[in-house]
């Protein structure tokens, strides 16, 4: 497994490094944001460690620009310790938030859950039915369907949306508890973190819904969870 460092901390980027190399990981590292994008596009890592503070390139606005073409893993290696910040990288598509200082245990810890939500990625692919909306898993595609004439309209999500809608279309009438959906999408020390949790299904109730307010597929059990009704 390939592992992008992004991070201009000279010496926590060596720490890394070691620390990763003798775990069997193998290692790439930039020092700015620019260098961040370039090896992103040319090294092909498998998961990208990176610091919002990056000089030349803003962390923010690297991960954008690493969506615009890729899926790969990215885990937010930050001081920024603002909820909104978190959120803002989140919503830009990354995929964890660990911050610093951290203990080097904890982040191997989700660099494993990462691993593991990748190597199963393609699992039950299948085309799936919400409302109008066809779900193409293994395509990572939505469209609505055409209907009198009208073309139909492709939905986007972020990559962190498609891991947490994946869970719910693979597990159709099931009661799915915050701790496990948390645990699943972002990781066993987010367990607790369920304002995540809150933000992205409103968002796939958002996008996906036919009416948001009155939801009809994705379901609150309260106290325990989640549901999706096909």
């Amino acid at each position: 497994m390939r592992i992008l460092v992004a991070d201009d901390d000279a010496q926590l980027q060596r720490a890394l490094r070691i620390t990763l190399a003798s775990r069997g990981y193998d290692v790439v590292a930039a020092h700015d944001g620019a260098q961040a994008i370039e090896l992103a596009a040319s090294s092909h890592p498998d998961l990208v460690l990176l610091d919002l503070g990056m000089p030349q390139v803003d962390g923010m606005d690297v991960i954008r620009a690493v969506r615009a073409w890729s899926n790969v893993p990215i885990v937010v290696l930050s001081g920024r310790t603002d909820s909104a910040e978190k959120v803002e990288a989140l919503d830009a598509g990354a995929d964890d938030y660990v911050t610093k200082p951290f203990a080097m245990d904890e982040l191997l810890a989700r660099i494993r859950a990462r691993a593991r939500a990748v190597e199963g990625g393609d699992a039950d692919a299948a085309t799936v039915a919400i409302g109008d909306l066809v779900v193409d898993l293994a395509a990572k595609t939505i469209r609505s369907s055409a209907r009198d004439g009208e073309p139909s309209v492709s939905v986007h999500l972020t990559p962190t949306e498609w891991r947490l809608l994946e869970l719910f279309l693979k597990n159709p009438g099931k009661l799915l508890t915050r701790q496990m959906l948390l645990g699943e999408v972002w990781g066993p020390y987010h367990a607790n973190d369920a304002g995540y949790l809150r933000l992205y299904v409103a968002q796939l109730r958002r996008k996906l819904e036919p009416t948001p307010s009155e939801p009809r597929h994705f379901m609150t059990a309260p106290g325990m969870g989640y549901r999706f009704e096909p």
